[in-house]
């Protein structure tokens, strides 16, 4: 099946999927159309035991045809951030910069070797004989929340401002410090340079690397930014203006990815800049209510294609019965790790300003694992240590996305009741 009609098909199927879930189900969209397509999909499998096998192959033939790693990292992400990052007060993030920022950074590293380290023990225990740097290659891929998850669910969550800000904000950055972290580690599992490349791994190389990464990805997303900013300024035809920001995300991405500069980065910090500068001076209301429109719309139909290839890849998936246990003992050690991740910081961080009693929770809780974590697995060079961490990341996503995604709301809901707000969190 050629390009359009694997994306015809998969987008006829989200909508029936979508139809389905907003009739008879009421899951919120992207959680209840993955839910139907886990379903679906489990049913295809038992068929198949059942000696029904052609709707299993047919799938499995449209599902090889997807990329799920391309289909998202070079595809869906950089509208996605722009969407999420099109509605974040920039002057709120910034109030909140340190949480953010310690939470994005040492976060990720600490839930990185905490996962790695667990893992490499755990794991034995099922006779899963993984090599202790892919356990900790398991560790920095499952590590960061995931913006396109966490956006999509706490639209339904009515967190206070400041929780949304936090969890919200820690979500759009922690990648860009996940993905250096994950290819310095793969460099050393491959033996070099993780981008194709000879080159020895060593504490030079990787401060370069994240410097490269992080910070020429925020410098190029504020150029990116300010030009479609003038750009912008200089018409009042929303028409045109919904252009402009497509060619800034598309372009954008594509630019930074041609640089080696973390092209999410780029999008998130041009997106922030978009959202509130722009939106204040260059734009008039007619256009910021059509721009808003038209990236929130982009942003549901991309979620629930998105969702609906996650329940659908268990069709392909290598799981079995250690794998699968494995992944579920691991989804509550990948939490523990969040916990401790997230409690620390703030810890130090109330000695000098006041928190939501319940903070941590929310925090911890809010910390949602998606398609990123199983992009990235499935980026991994082919080879047995792939296909176990392909099956456990699977599971972890599976379970993070149904079960905090569909009580998390209720989380928020319970700590709002329990206790008033202090002013820095409302």
């Amino acid at each position: 099946m050629d390009l359009l009609g694997t994306a015809s098909l998969l987008m006829t199927v989200t909508a029936l999927f979508a139809y389905v879930n907003y009739r008879f189900i009421r899951l919120p969209n992207t959680i209840g159309v993955m839910v139907i397509s886990l379903v679906f999909s489990l049913a295809m499998v038992l068929l198949s035991k059942a000696g029904l096998t052609m709707g299993v192959e047919y799938t499995e033939k449209l599902l090889s045809g997807v990329d799920f790693d391309a289909t998202l990292m070079e595809g869906m992400l950089s509208f996605l951030l722009f969407a999420g990052a099109l509605h974040i007060n920039l002057n709120e993030l910034l109030d909140k910069q340190w949480v953010v920022g310690i939470l994005a950074s040492v976060g990720v590293i600490t839930s990185t070797f905490i996962v790695g380290i667990s893992s490499y023990y755990i794991l034995g225990l099922f006779d899963i004989n993984l090599p202790f740097i892919y356990c900790m290659l398991f560790g920095s891929l499952i590590a960061p929340t995931d913006p396109v998850a966490v956006l999509s669910i706490l639209k339904t969550a009515n967190a206070s401002k400041s929780l949304e800000t936090k969890i919200a904000g820690e979500s759009l950055f922690n990648d860009g410090i996940a993905v250096v972290v994950f290819l310095v580690i793969l460099g050393i599992a491959v033996g070099g340079d993780s981008h194709g490349g000879g080159a020895t791994v060593t504490p030079l190389s990787v401060a370069g690397l994240f410097f490269q990464e992080t910070i020429g990805g925020g410098v190029f997303g504020l150029i990116i930014g300010w030009t479609c900013y003038r750009l912008l300024k200089s018409v009042d035809n929303y028409h045109v203006e919904v252009l402009l920001t497509l060619a800034l995300v598309m372009g954008g991405y594509a630019a930074a990815r041609a640089m080696h500069i973390s092209g999410p980065i780029a999008i998130v910090i041009a997106g922030l800049f978009i959202g509130n500068h722009g939106r204040r001076f260059a734009m008039s209301d007619k256009t910021r209510e059509n721009l808003d429109t038209f990236w929130e719309l982009v942003d549901e139909i991309l979620n629930a294609v998105l969702f609906m290839l996650i329940g659908l890849e268990i069709i392909v998936m290598n799981l079995n019965g250690n794998s699968i246990t494995a992944g579920v003992l691991m989804f509550f050690v990948v939490l523990a790790a969040r916990w401790i991740a997230v409690g620390i910081p703030v810890s130090i961080l109330k000695l000098r300003q006041s928190f939501h009693p319940h903070v941590v929770s929310i925090l911890t809780w809010g910390g949602i694992r998606g398609g990123i974590s199983v992009a990235l697995a499935l980026s991994l060079p082919l080879g047995p240590e792939r296909d176990v961490i392909v099956a456990i990341t699977y599971v972890i996503v599976i379970m993070s996305v149904v079960l905090q995604g569909l009580s998390i709301k209720s989380l928020v809901q319970y700590a709002a009741g329990q206790h008033q707000l202090p002013e820095s969190e409302r």
